[in-house]
């Protein structure tokens, strides 16, 4: 079969009805990726430990590693059901909302999103973290975001959409990557070379956003206040390949097109219809004759599109797994898919949830799969075919949340007369955004540099050493317990696990050996906080 033919077939299979008697996802996860193994003849890696557990799924759920006293209760714990009860737990605490609000805004902007001051959007992350609070659905979210009714700071929504103010090329190609998993940009110039996608395609796409436009106000607390207005006219105009193109060469206007879909239709404008060329600036936009932009949010996240339970169930099992069923996970074509059953089945049941992402969330980390050890044969840090846990770098307010919870920094800081403010202090964050801020976005490579090296070195992470009472370090200063049994706390609170015995006789005999102690406890935390274990989720 060519491939054309091929990744037409792999859009187009159907989600049929989940059935009352179906399995549970996990059970289905684990019964595919098992049979995956067998045919690859690929060993799988033991399931993994309760202390490299934790730590994971700490880190994947809400964001930050367990405290001492929680790592130690959940170690101490014997029942066997102990992981599906944390798992409960973490998808209640109040940082999960927090955290997947941090995934998803990476997802949507980057750490250096276009357009107008869009890099300071605290009402939109405000919005996007109470949608996981609440549990609303994800079609739902998705939909209020393309919509982008009211304003950026009253809102929040519309900030997405303010990224590509009157650039319908750029905002179609997020959105179709994004939503659909479907990466059209080669289409832009030229019809795709190897997939199904015509140009006409990626212009149909654009079509639906060219009549938007960013009316900006003033601004609110700092930020900027702006809506999105959609004019009754304006046609994204088609010029032919790049490689055709003239001076002067005016294009014909493209309609609205659904992608392997049929052309939107849409009434005639008014007889009396007058509009001026562009919005005015500081004035509500008055609403359109006919909004194709809730339209193309419609088509989107109707249940019956072809994408868009593949494409999130996908990106939420890259977020979890370390790479998608097809990976990368904005290019969901038929040579990057290596489970198509289980790709499938995790469509159907989350589309059958009504795109609930906690309980699809609940179900991957359930599954033995996710819970495999990361030790194993294979060295690549995201295995194909899902035989050992990935190996991943904490995100740059995963790393400095970690490290404040570890040393007591934040109990501290809050005893004090002034209390600090914001939710990345203790350090410049501008500075941790510059070494640590790649996103864990399901697409790129985690490759540490010299700046990292240097910053945890010489930079301000020994400032989160508190030293007061409630601190890690005034806390194992005070306790007269033998220095041994000091060191699996001093362990188990920064590395989630306890020190192995060659670590333990090391650690104990350079504590309680020559004079100031208060010094070299602060040393050894410092070590740990800065060594490669903690810069990962093990």
């Amino acid at each position: 079969m060519n491939r054309l033919l091929l990744s037409l077939l792999f859009v187009s299979l159907p989600l049929v009805p989940v059935r009352a008697a179906d399995p549970p996802l996990r059970n289905c996860i684990d019964e595919q990726v098992k049979a995956a193994w067998a045919r690859e003849k690929v060993k799988p890696a033991p399931l993994a430990d309760d202390a490299e557990f934790l730590r994971r799924v700490h880190l994947d759920i809400i964001g930050i590693i367990p405290t001492y006293d929680e790592a130690k209760a959940f170690l101490d714990d014997q029942s066997p059901d102990k992981r599906a009860k944390l798992i409960d737990r973490l998808l209640e605490h109040p940082r999960y909302a927090l955290h997947q609000a941090d995934e998803w805004d990476q997802v949507l902007f980057g750490r250096n999103p276009p357009g107008y001051e869009t890099q300071r959007r605290p009402t939109f992350q405000r919005w996007l973290q109470e949608q996981f609070a609440k549990n609303v659905p994800y079609d739902k979210w998705v939909a209020d975001i393309l919509k982008a009714e009211g304003t950026t700071v009253d809102d929040g929504p519309p900030w997405f959409l303010a990224q590509y103010d009157r650039q319908p090329e750029d905002a179609a190609e997020k959105i179709t990557q994004t939503f659909l998993g479907v990466q059209l940009q080669c289409a832009r110039c030229h019809d795709h070379p190897f997939e199904a996608w015509k140009q006409v395609d990626f212009y149909g796409v654009a079509a639906f956003l060219a009549r938007l436009q960013v009316v900006q106000f003033d601004k609110k607390n700092n930020e900027l206040k702006a809506m999105i207005g959609e004019r009754n006219t304006g046609e994204v105009l088609f010029t032919g390949p790049a490689a055709q193109q003239t001076p002067g060469k005016k294009g014909e206007p493209i309609k609205p097109k659904f992608l392997q879909g049929e052309a939107l239709a849409e009434p005639a404008p008014p007889k009396d219809l007058k509009e001026e060329r562009s919005l005015p600036a500081s004035k509500a936009p008055a609403k359109p004759y006919f909004s194709r932009k809730d339209k193309l949010a419609e088509w989107i996240t109707a249940k019956d599109n072809p994408y868009f339970a593949r494409a999130v169930a996908n990106r939420v099992w890259a977020q979890f797994m370390g790479r998608g069923l097809v990976h990368p996970v904005d290019n969901m074509i038929a040579k990057n898919l290596t489970h198509p059953e289980l790709l499938t089945a995790c469509a159907q049941q989350l589309s059958a949830q009504n795109f609930d992402l906690k309980w699809y969330i609940r179900e991957l980390c359930n599954s033995q799969t996710y819970q495999l050890s990361s030790t194993g044969e294979v060295e690549d840090a995201r295995p194909t075919w899902f035989e050992r846990a990935r190996v991943r770098p904490l995100s740059a307010e995963e790393l400095l949340e970690s490290w404040r919870q570890a040393t007591g920094y934040d109990a501290v800081a809050a005893k004090a007369p002034k209390p600090p403010q914001g939710r990345f202090h203790g350090v410049t964050w501008d500075y941790m955004v510059r070494f640590f801020g790649q996103p864990n976005n399901g697409t790129g490579n985690f490759q540490g540099g010299l700046q990292e090296h240097l910053y945890l070195n010489n930079g301000e992470v020994s400032r989160l050493i508190a030293t007061d009472k409630g601190s890690l370090h005034q806390t194992l200063l005070d306790d007269k317990r033998p220095w041994e049994e000091r060191v699996d706390q001093l362990y188990l609170s920064i590395l989630t696990r306890p020190a192995k015995p060659a670590e333990k006789k090391k650690f104990a005999e350079y504590l309680s050996s020559g004079d100031k102690p208060a010094e070299r406890l602060r040393e050894a935390i410092w070590v740990l906080l800065t060594c490669s274990e903690f810069r990962f989720n093990h």
